[in-house]
């Protein structure tokens, strides 16, 4: 049985959730513009980089709203 996080723990978990999104986003982004700068394909590559980098953060999102809740669907992950 495990013992629920302290508050401080919490509060440090979900204080980066804000920026690891948008850092998602940018970095998504702007891989994609830059890929479009250097092949000349403006602006597809930097929409595709947009949206990896929004699924990207979503699903951190997702990952850590569901180690704060405590919820882990009954996967636990090993290394």
């Amino acid at each position: 049985m495990s013992t629920p996080p302290s508050t401080a723990r919490l509060l440090g978990q979900l204080s980066t959730v804000g920026l690891s999104f948008v850092m998602a986003l940018a970095l998504g982004f702007g891989g994609g513009y830059w890929l479009d700068g250097y092949l000349e394909t403006a602006p597809w590559l930097a929409f595709a980089g947009f949206f990896l980098g929004l699924s990207a953060g979503v699903l951190n999102v997702y990952r850590v709203m569901q180690a704060t809740m405590g919820g882990g669907g009954g996967r636990e992950r090993t290394g």
